[in-house]
């Protein structure tokens, strides 16, 4: 458990992954969506990973992937991530980690919620 606990306290969005699974890919792309790009570690491809594995079942993670961590704490996999996202609340909390650069205080929603509208940040 050391070993992940030091691999997600290093970036502000980690998740551990499996390069065939199809959920993990609907999360990347949800964060590609965002313009997030996490530290992605797939378990089937890197040293040690049945470990890895093993420590996030542990952890609380059931299935083990996908497990989001952000701002080093464990969000959860595939529900919880989703959820977050309907409530409006995965951008605020990727934006206090430090995930989302290029615009500060981006609002996701808002740029989102009118179709009229150019896309284009909002300042807060």
């Amino acid at each position: 458990m050391e070993r992940v606990t030091r691999m997600v306290s290093e970036r502000p969005v980690v998740m551990f992954s499996r390069s065939s699974c199809c959920m993990c890919h609907t999360i990347k792309s949800l964060f590609a969506d965002f313009g997030v790009n996490p530290t992605v570690y797939e378990l089937d491809e890197i040293p040690r990973g049945r470990e890895v594995e093993q420590a996030l079942l542990r952890l609380g993670c059931n299935p083990a992937v996908p497990a989001v961590f952000i701002g080093g704490e464990l969000v959860g996999g595939t529900n919880e991530i989703m959820s977050l996202h309907l409530r409006r609340a995965l951008q605020p909390m990727l934006n206090r980690a430090g995930a989302l650069w290029g615009c500060p205080k981006f609002d996701f929603y808002s740029v989102f919620s009118d179709a009229n509208e150019e896309m284009r940040c909002h300042a807060h």
